[in-house]
């Protein structure tokens, strides 16, 4: 009886297709593109920016959105490019 259970699985050779690096990947570059978006309207559409800040209320609102996307983005694309090259290697 004890024959028919293995001691340990072993992890595959080969990664899998749902091992989520494309997802990351994906996820990481659509919220950088909107950070780097929010930052343009910020910049050229909502009056600019000036020592003090954005000179309008849409222009805060689109450095907020930039300020939380570019850093969440970078985190996430590099998360994803650690998996993709441990795949590569792997």
């Amino acid at each position: 009886m004890k024959e028919d259970m293995p001691i340990a699985a072993e992890a595959p050779t080969q990664p899998t297709s749902g091992d989520g690096t494309r997802q990351l990947l994906l996820s990481g570059i659509w919220t950088m593109a909107a950070g780097l978006a929010s930052v343009g309207l910020a910049k050229f559409v909502f009056g600019g920016i000036g020592p003090e800040g954005p000179h309008t209320n849409p222009g805060w609102i689109a450095l907020i959105v930039a300020m939380m996307c570019l850093p969440f983005g970078s985190l996430l694309l590099l998360l994803g490019l650690a998996k993709w090259l441990r795949n590569r290697k792997g």
